[in-house]
């Protein structure tokens, strides 16, 4: 069983490399910005302004084009969290640490989005703001979570241990998770069940599904593009970072030592 767990790290490592995933994120960067703004330019005009208002909710259905996706992304992205943190941890992979920081604030973004559109959606249906339920309670939860990840990497000299201790926090906030899907489920709430991931069939009509569905692969586009652009950006400051730290050392190395040094490097 360590032949292949070894050989697996080392295939994870290969897109560790600095250099490598720069070359290899200065490629799909753009074309992954480009599509998520032409599938938004499409979904967002044909879900606000030319689906048909929903026979029950009214006008107030075109919130949930915004308010679904965003709660998809931010259970699927903890969801991506959770496996960077075990890349982290297992492989002690180091782009899986810059890439589990830039995500968190991202996801307590959108996680955000989805409580203050869900908040506007249920004044009008449900009479009130908020409700101390269990779909409400948890994806609060998830949104403290992302916020407590997003500042305990941050909280520490040490970067290597901040990814640590914010890889174990992402690991057991996973929990979460099942409670977050099935709490409709599990407990009577207010929240409504799911309409669109049942097993059978989605219960919504195809008016309202498919501008949901565009919506939802635009917005899933924009997080993975403005992630990947964050890492990038955490990347290239961290080489500039070291450089500037290898400059400050050659400058206070005495004009020998500096001169072995420069011959070591060349």
């Amino acid at each position: 069983m360590a032949a292949p767990a070894a050989a697996g790290g080392r295939s994870l490592h290969r897109f560790a490399n600095p250099g490598r995933f720069l070359r290899l994120a200065g490629r799909v960067q753009p074309w992954l910005t480009g599509a998520a703004l032409l599938v938004l330019a499409i979904g967002l005009p044909w879900a606000l302004w030319y689906s048909p208002p929903d026979w029950q909710q009214g006008e107030t259905v075109r919130i949930l084009y915004i308010h679904v996706p965003m709660a998809w992304l931010a259970m699927g992205g903890y969801l991506g969290l959770a496996i960077g943190s075990i890349l982290s941890l297992v492989w002690r992979h180091p782009l899986a640490d810059l890439a589990c920081r830039e995500l968190s604030p991202v996801g307590a973004a959108v996680t955000a989005l989805c409580l203050a559109t869900g908040s506007l959606w249920g004044k009008p249906m449900w009479g009130t703001w908020w409700v101390w339920d269990a779909r409400l309670t948890s994806v609060l939860v998830l949104f403290f979570l992302w916020l407590g990840h997003a500042a305990l990497v941050r909280a520490f000299d040490d970067a290597e241990r901040g990814a640590r201790m914010g890889a174990i926090l992402a690991l057991i906030g996973a929990v979460n998770l099942p409670v977050v899907k099935f709490s409709v489920e599990w407990w009577n709430t207010l929240h409504q069940p799911a309409s669109v991931t049942k097993l059978n069939a989605p219960s919504l009509h195809v008016d309202i599904l498919y501008p949901l569905l565009v919506c939802a692969l635009g917005f899933t586009l924009a997080f993975a593009a403005l992630v990947l652009a964050r890492t990038r950006a955490a990347v290239m400051e961290r080489r500039i970072r070291a450089l500037q730290l290898a400059a400050a050392r050659r400058a206070e190395l005495p004009s020998d030592g500096r001169s072995a040094l420069q011959g070591a490097e060349g």
